[in-house]
């Protein structure tokens, strides 16, 4: 691999981090519920994607997914999950919850790493078990400060971690991919549309002209970084896509403590260092692994959750 191609490889993939790290202040200037935002956002990103894929090969790949029933049956168990994913981070930004919502990305690797030892059978070397166990202390230190368990970080954590699950063992492209589950969540989300408004709260979300230009945005802010991400993701290495992956919830930490001001405690401060002290020995690890030459095991999926 030439040394150019992987620093554009870095650049896209830092590129697609930032956008979603940043993606809090594009979903605050929406109006309307988490409902109606997740409406517009699966509708609009549709709508874009359905154009790419027109102009690329008249959907020729997204049609040969639908020929395949046990593939449709999985792309809409992908689909549930991402759109349940998309809700619930939208949800947390819209109700102060951009911290929590940050620790559910800091942690994701680590799910994904449980997940394949408990689903595809994958064997954890030793240092990945330390930083899954001093993670999870980090989780019960959380839980015991706030004085419940951190249910948006481990709903987004856990609904991304299987997402990328089902993604990393059905041959789904990421383009392809992405634009079957839009076409299987799109009527789902245009009913839900209807009934949001007949009780009153979800017209809004696209009353006045610059609701039409968020909307655009949405679709953008929903495709550009996958796009970007699955082109990174040809260039670099998986570590490195691991381990710049943390670019995403690091800065949607940093906008909810100095952008949003949301409040946070000496206890929750000693929870954060303890799961950041666990993501530091597995990404020390993956990069010390690679070095010698032997693959690195972040599983990183392609960040569509934000």
């Amino acid at each position: 691999m030439q040394r150019g191609e992987i620093k554009q490889g870095i650049g896209l993939a830092v590129t697609a981090y930032t956008l979603w790290g940043l993606s809090p202040i594009f979903w605050r200037l929406g109006d309307g519920s988490a409902g109606a935002a997740l409406v517009v956002r699966i509708v609009s990103t549709f709508v874009l994607l359905g154009l790419v894929q027109v102009v690329r090969d008249r959907g020729v790949g997204v049609r040969a997914i639908a020929r395949n029933r046990r593939t449709v049956l999985l792309a809409a168990t992908s689909a549930t999950l991402l759109a349940g994913n998309w809700l619930v981070f939208i949800w947390a930004v819209n109700n102060e919850r951009v911290l929590e919502a940050s620790l559910g990305y800091f942690l994701n690797p680590l799910v994904s790493v449980v997940l394949g030892v408990s689903v595809l059978g994958e064997r954890l070397r030793a240092n990945q078990w330390l930083a899954v166990s001093i993670a999870a202390v980090g989780v019960v230190v959380l839980s015991i400060d706030v004085g419940s368990v951190p249910w948006v970080a481990i709903s987004l954590a856990v609904s991304f971690g299987l997402y990328g699950l089902i993604r990393k063992t059905t041959p789904l492209g990421s383009l392809d991919g992405l634009s079957f589950e839009l076409s299987l969540m799109v009527m789902p989300a245009l009913v839900g549309f209807v009934l949001l408004a007949v009780v009153g709260d979800g017209s809004d979300v696209v009353s006045e002209p610059r609701d039409w230009l968020w909307a655009g945005g949405a679709a953008l802010m929903t495709a550009a970084p996958l796009l970007l991400f699955a082109s990174a993701a040809r260039r670099i290495e998986l570590w490195m896509v691991g381990v710049l992956q943390y670019v995403a919830p690091t800065l949607n930490f940093l906008l909810g403590v100095f952008a949003f001001g949301e409040s946070w405690s000496g206890g929750q401060a000693v929870g954060f260092v303890v799961i950041w002290t666990g993501l530091a020995v597995f990404a020390v690890d993956g990069v010390v692994r690679a070095g010698r030459g032997r693959p690195g095991r972040p599983m990183a999926a392609a960040g569509a959750s934000v």
